[in-house]
């Protein structure tokens, strides 16, 4: 059962910056040159990409990504907050992380198209470009750069996640090895 956040709650701002779905390429290049799929690429790579993403609008509460569902899109928060959840038996469900601006959901269901360990659910109205991969493959040959970078950015956030988990792990291993379980 989803129950609010208070403080992950989403401030909404006076003006978003994203462009509608049929807005001109150069506004969707801009948005994936803002995101963390586009810290490499050139305004023309943002181009291409561009032409193979669909922007999808959440609203608050609704699942981007269900837990177990098999699926294999590339998906990238413009705007909002993406709650990552995990069935934690019956009906609860337990927060892993919360998304921001810029981060990458989906990269190893992109890469391998295994289902999905967890859910993705949107704290707020949020906007998230989307890339399948079979567009992707599309262009790997014409694009070798492109997809070269393009994965590059799969890899560094897969880096991330990683990383979180390692620290959370010692963390979690101080607390009951070395406090026994005490605050």
């Amino acid at each position: 059962m989803h129950e609010a956040i208070p403080a992950l709650a989403c401030v909404q701002r006076a003006h978003s910056g994203l462009a509608d779905e049929g807005g001109p390429m150069t506004d969707m290049a801009k948005l994936i040159l803002q995101s963390s799929l586009g810290t490499e690429l050139s305004e023309e790579q943002a181009a291409v990409l561009g032409g193979l993403m669909d922007l999808q609008h959440l609203k608050d509460g609704e699942y981007l990504i269900s837990e177990g569902a098999a699926d294999d899109t590339l998906h990238v928060l413009m705007e909002g907050k993406i709650e990552v959840v995990k069935n934690a038996g019956g009906n609860d469900e337990a927060s892993l992380a919360v998304l921001r601006d810029g981060d990458l959901a989906g990269e190893l269901s992109f890469v391998d198209g295994e289902p999905h360990t967890v859910g993705l659910r949107a704290l707020c109205d949020s906007q998230v470009l989307s890339l399948k991969r079979e567009a992707f493959e599309g262009i790997v040959n014409d694009h070798a750069q492109l997809a070269y970078q393009v994965m590059r950015a799969v890899a560094r956030s897969a880096h991330k996640i990683v990383h979180r988990m390692n620290y959370q792990f010692i963390e979690l291993n101080n607390y009951i090895f070395k406090q026994h379980g005490r605050y």
